[in-house]
């Protein structure tokens, strides 16, 4: 009796395993924000926990915070702090995106006119580390998280900050354009923009396309819990990657592991093998089209969490 309970548990054991990819479901990368950064930046303990936790995790890119935090901004005072941990990550083969944009400094409102110099001297920060680093210590790529819809007055001036972000997100391109430097930029976006039109430049469209016309990429924050349906993954980034797909650009499909009131925006109401299935589903739709980027996970911290790591 006790061999055929075994038997029985094994079996149901190899199920499970059959239903789980062998490998990760496309290309990751992770958002990695101000504490997480910084700790890494200060500690090199907490840069090899990290290091250690991204390769397990098959996450090959790190979007690694590189503006200030609580009085500190080591991108301009301590560049070598970001050249030393740039290097370690490099030779683990790690790729790292600069990501700017914070809620403690409010970046949201550099899409307003008068904080545009904000956000111009945010990323020339980034451009004059990379233009004086080595090249094993200058960062890959840069992921911008500037959010108008968490304005205030968003709700009466949504047009009018949508076309501010617009052109915030030109003049930030041509400052990189004017610096030399190729490596790719683009911001991360809520999944919705592709259902609000706006005229800019002669041209109307929805902003999302716009926004891709721009950037050299999109981290499209997808957050839903399954892949299938009319508000499921696939479907929300559908329009995007059909887009980037027509313009040579890559989508990045974001999903979200932090705890949410409602519950299909977030996978932390369910497991790790709940997130790999639906990931893979995604996949199996949408991996063949050249536009698909891979996914990035938000965010290091509440995924470390998510997972009972700290």
């Amino acid at each position: 009796m006790r061999s055929l309970v075994l038997a029985a548990l094994l079996a149901a054991g190899s199920a499970q395993a059959a239903d789980l990819p062998l490998t990760p479901a496309g290309p990751r990368a992770i958002w990695t924000w101000e504490g997480e950064s910084y700790a890494m930046l200060d500690s090199e303990g907490a840069a090899a926990q990290g290091i250690a936790f991204l390769k397990a995790k098959s996450i090959g890119t790190i979007y690694l915070y590189a503006d200030a935090s609580r009085g500190r901004n080591l991108i301009a005072s301590q560049p070598q702090a970001y050249r030393r941990l740039l290097r370690r990550m490099h030779a683990s083969g790690l790729k790292v995106y600069a990501l700017l944009g914070s809620g403690y400094l409010n970046t949201e409102r550099y899409v307003l006119p008068r904080h545009r110099e904000d956000a111009l001297a945010m990323l020339q920060r980034v451009l004059d580390y990379n233009k004086a680093a080595a090249p094993e210590e200058r960062f890959d790529g840069i992921n911008l998280d500037i959010e108008p819809h968490i304005l205030a007055e968003w709700s009466t001036r949504k047009m009018e900050l949508l076309a501010n972000f617009v052109e915030m997100s030109d003049a930030l391109m041509r400052l990189k354009a004017a610096s030399g430097q190729a490596l790719p930029m683009g911001p991360a976006i809520p999944f919705w923009l592709d259902g609000i039109q706006l005229d800019w430049k002669g041209q109307r469209k929805p902003v999302s396309q716009h926004v891709q016309d721009i950037y050299d990429f999109v981290a499209l924050m997808d957050y839903r819990d399954h892949a299938d349906g009319g508000d499921g993954l696939v479907s929300h980034a559908m329009d995007e990657l059909s887009y980037g797909e027509a313009i040579g650009r890559p989508v990045m499909i974001g999903i979200e592991t932090m705890p949410n009131a409602l519950k299909k925006v977030s996978f932390h109401h369910l497991g790790e093998a709940d997130l790999e299935r639906e990931l893979a589903a995604t996949s199996r739709s949408v991996g063949r089209m050249r536009s698909f980027g891979g996914y990035v996970v938000h965010h290091y911290a509440a995924y470390r969490r998510w997972l009972g790591l700290e």
